[in-house]
């Protein structure tokens, strides 16, 4: 196989050619390596490319195949991480210029268990300012491009980690999602994202933007490969208040069992309003799909809709002026103004506003339990209403309004359900006019994240949406 083509490879299917003896960590770390080096002058999807460190770690992982010794379900596999995860040693910048000189001396706990099953770390991925914008247009390290047309956006946070899988820099990679962040680049950029259930992943060792929304989940190419990334990187973590005991199942094993019996609701309104015709179109045939191959479609309320975002805005706000209160009042001049924008924004509520907007998610969270998730096992949406916008009207001033209303077009379906907490899945469903991808959202009940991985990936096996290459990749 070429480089190219190595570099091609699922997670699971590298995984299985290290297993057999077919590939090497060596040959495989190489060959991201260099489509790193060939498209990196167009794609800017990576902050620090810690290449001498990879080929050593790829080096000790082929030396641990040869002796017969086991490291892990990623043994030998490179990825990478968005640069909001500590890596002992690696720089972590946030995508800031208040971080830029950031050296983290201990492994966050997800890179911790990334390394224990014998991953190759091939470096940090580049996102919105601090994670905090969903379009990834960064002032400070430039935007990460679209490698299916590279005048146009990744969407945000993760936006590195986006386009550095859709154009195989890397086998999988990971990203952070409080108000859509993996999900958005995921569904821009023709790959899967997976954020699990609120507390199923620990976040510690990873800057926070909003403790009550935060999650961290995988950025792959295939529904396969999120499975086999969050049987490594769930189950508790004590060091993490948040991060929930719960059993963490064997996700892989249950992939196959069809959507036959599943109970998929569609939402009535909200959902499907506002929406760019072709998404709206080939979301709506995937449904079918999944109707024909045996789920149960039926349409659903979704109870207090409305009130959901105002309830988000005045909770993440305020907890991320809480997280940077100092930077702002000592190092203002050097925030990206859509983010120092946002931040001041925050100082704007008040405290009763933020324990309004707890007791409204209570709420909210009983009767999505009592009335929608009682009755269905997953809800279906459109990931984002539109297709990636071009990077000058994303990266627009928040005076213009141009940029804000792309962002808050990216994030209308997605952060809903991080208020929930509930796990939701983006999976590439269709292409635009333009060829720009479209992604499918489905979401399930807590800690039912095999139900969300099953369907997705009944709907990947009957279509071939997913093995479809950006232009720039294949010219490569």
């Amino acid at each position: 196989m070429s480089g190219g083509d190595l570099a091609a490879l699922s997670l699971a299917e590298a995984g299985r050619l290290v297993r057999d003896r077919k590939l090497s960590p060596i040959e495989i770390t190489d060959a991201c390596l260099a489509q790193i080096e060939r498209l990196e002058p167009r794609l800017n999807a990576f902050i620090t490319v810690t290449a001498d460190a990879a080929k050593q770690a790829a080096e000790a992982r082929s030396e641990q195949i040869a002796a017969g010794t086991r490291s892990g379900r990623l043994q030998g596999l490179p990825v990478a991480i968005k640069d909001l995860f500590d890596v002992a040693g690696v720089r972590m910048t946030a995508g800031s210029r208040i971080l830029a000189e950031n050296v983290a001396t201990e492994d966050s706990e997800v890179a911790t268990r990334l390394k224990a099953a014998g991953a190759v770390m091939l470096g940090k991925l580049n996102l919105h300012e601090f994670a905090f914008g969903a379009t990834g247009v960064n002032p400070h390290y430039g935007p990460a491009r679209n490698p299916w047309d590279p005048e146009r956006m990744t969407g945000g946070s993760s936006s590195g980690s986006g386009a550095a899988v859709a154009a195989g820099e890397c086998l999988a990679a990971l990203g952070t999602d409080t108000g859509g962040s993996i999900r958005i680049p995921a569904s821009l950029c023709g790959i899967v994202g997976l954020k699990p259930t609120y507390g199923r992943v620990s976040k510690r060792g990873v800057l926070p933007l909003s403790w009550a929304f935060d999650h961290i989940g995988p950025m792959t190419r295939t529904v396969e490969d999120s499975a086999l990334l969050l049987e490594v990187l769930a189950g508790l973590d004590p060091g993490d208040p948040s991060c929930v005991d719960q059993p963490v199942p064997d996700y892989t094993r249950s992939l196959n069992g069809g959507v036959r019996g599943l109970r998929i609701g569609v939402p009535r309104r909200f959902f499907f309003e506002n929406v760019d015709p072709e998404v709206e179109t080939a979301v709506r045939a995937a449904i079918k799909l999944l109707g024909e191959m045996g789920a149960t479609i039926s349409e659903i309320d979704a109870p207090l809709i409305d009130e959901i975002p105002g309830a988000l805005t005045a909770i993440m706000l305020p907890e991320a002026l809480a997280v940077h209160q100092r930077w702002l009042n000592e190092r203002s001049d050097d925030y990206g103004d859509d983010v120092r924008y946002r931040l001041e924004l925050g100082s704007t509520y008040l405290a009763m506003h933020y324990v309004q907007a707890q007791r409204l998610r209570e709420i909210v969270v009983r009767a999505w339990r009592e009335e929608v998730f009682s009755r269905v096992d997953l809800i279906a949406t459109p990931t984002t209403p539109i297709t990636a916008r071009s990077i000058e009207q994303a990266g627009a001033s928040p005076e213009s309004g141009s940029g804000l209303q792309v962002t808050f077009s990216l994030i209308r379906f997605t952060n809903p359900l991080n208020l929930l907490g509930v796990p939701a899945i983006s999976v590439p469903c269709g292409f635009s006019a333009e060829g720009l991808p479209i992604g499918l959202q489905l979401a399930g009940r807590w800690w039912n994240e095999g139900a969300v991985l099953r369907a997705a990936h009944a709907y990947e096996t009957a279509t071939d949406w997913h093995k479809r290459r950006p232009p720039l990749v294949a010219a490569s």
